[in-house]
């Protein structure tokens, strides 16, 4: 049988991650540094869950890793906004930075609450489902119009926070994907922002919460022991002592009804709250065109920031101070501080570009260093060739070219020659080697 072969259909490694940074949505980086608690530790993962699915949700950070760090992987990575929480003496604080070249805004944190905290006060648990799927809408609530009264550094305040969520397209999006909501309010009489989270749910409209149980089934209360989804009506005489019966009175044999009024009332919501669904959205019966009631349950978390400072470029590279809470400068400061920043980002900049045509002139110069040896080196090879070829032709013409040859005697001759020299060989006597002599080791 052949082997079935997997085909990836999705892209991993590089190839990704450009196509992630070329899509347009800001992507973050939500980290904490320095020493901190285990609160605020909980804290950066709760505002993790808020940014998904456009955050590092399982990023780790270590002891030895430095703001730094993050600064210079961040854009390689397609990463636009980095969120840094850290403790100071005061208060916690939180920095927040649009890479790669700033601004930074720098808030405090004056108050702030963890979704466990806000799931345990509020009056109906809810479990977490399929919200995180999608990025949530963002809400700018309470903050002036731009106006020449307006504060200057509000409306960059505002378009900040904006740009951390990606931007809403009408004409695209799905209403199905609308299923959080992250509230941005100023306020004037503090100076102060708040940050909330809510989840988006849909009620039917205009009918009591009894009718509204007995349609939707009885409520999950916990994940340990699921319900079968039917409401228990077995103590009831008739569907009409759990439908009309006044608010307050557990028991069943009562002999009082609500009113219609009373009944009304009741009702999930107003005409205000009423919508006429656009499409068809999550859950049961939320069909497109039905009349829905809206609302909205806060999950978490939940922060009181202060702005502290604004300023150009990024932490290790900090330009102008566009606005301070507690230093106030004239105009004339304020040009003096502009004017020695343009100078050290002039000298900032002169000293890169002398450092790199220094690169230049170094690796220019090891090229030509690397050129001259070889050429050094072929030299030398060529000289030993020529030396080599000179050296056999002195050899050859060693050779005398007057110089007769003697040509080779007759056999006779050449037998005579050698009886000669065999005489002559056994009249002189024949010398042997000295003999080596035997050393015997005797025992000691």
């Amino acid at each position: 049988m052949a082997r079935r072969r997997k085909n990836r259909t999705h892209l991993k490694g590089a190839g990704a991650t450009v196509q992630r940074a070329n899509d347009g949505e800001p992507r973050s980086f939500i980290i904490k540094h320095g020493q901190v608690g285990s609160s605020l530790t909980q804290l950066v993962r709760d505002l993790r869950k808020v940014m998904e699915p456009n955050t590092a949700s399982r990023l780790k950070e270590r002891n030895r890793n430095k703001l730094k760090d993050y600064l210079t992987m961040a854009p390689t990575l397609g990463v636009t906004h980095l969120l840094a929480l850290t403790v100071t003496d005061v208060a916690p604080s939180l920095r927040m930075v649009r890479l790669p070249a700033g601004p930074t805004l720098s808030f405090r944190v004056e108050r702030y609450s963890l979704m466990k905290d806000i799931l345990k006060t509020s009056r109906s648990s809810r479990s977490m489902g399929m919200e995180y799927l999608t990025a949530p809408l963002v809400v700018l609530a309470s903050f002036p119009p731009p106006s020449p009264e307006t504060p200057p550094h509000l409306p960059l305040l505002m378009k900040s926070f904006q740009s951390l969520f990606p931007p809403l397209s009408p004409n695209s999006m799905s209403l199905s994907n609308c299923r959080r909501i992250v509230l941005i309010a100023y306020n004037s009489d503090r100076g102060t922002v708040e940050f909330r989270h809510y989840v988006i749910t849909v009620k039917p409209y205009g009918i009591s919460k009894r009718v509204r149980r007995v349609l939707e089934g009885a409520p999950k209360k916990s994940l340990a022991k699921p319900s079968s989804g039917f409401l228990d009506l077995g103590n009831e005489k008739d569907v009409a002592d759990f439908l009309l019966r006044k608010r307050g009175e557990p028991s069943p044999g009562s002999d009082g009804y609500e009113s219609a009024a009373s009944s009304a009332s009741s009702a999930a919501g107003d005409d205000g709250d009423a919508v006429s669904l656009a499409d068809d959205y999550v859950g049961r019966n939320n069909k497109k065109g039905q009349k829905k009631a809206v609302r909205l349950s806060e999950v978490g978390p939940r922060m009181e920031l202060r702005l502290i400072k604004i300023s150009e470029g990024v932490p290790g590279k900090e330009g102008a101070v566009l606005y301070h809470e507690f230093v106030k400068k004239s105009k004339v400061e304020a040009a003096a501080l502009k004017a020695s920043h343009v100078a050290k980002e002039r000298l900032r900049k002169q000293r890169r570009e002398e450092q790199e045509s220094n690169v230049q002139r170094k690796k220019a110069e090891k090229e030509q260093g690397s050129r001259k040896n070889q050429e050094e080196s072929d030299e030398d090879a060529s000289d030993a060739e020529a030396e080599a070829d000179e050296s056999d032709q002195e050899a050859h013409d060693e050779w005398d070219e007057d110089e007769e040859i003697s040509e080779v005697g007759s056999d006779d001759e050449h037998s005579e020659e050698l009886g000669n020299d065999e005489e002559e060989s056994e009249d002189e006597p024949e010398e042997r080697p000295p003999t080596k002599k035997v050393r015997i080791r005797g025992k000691r």
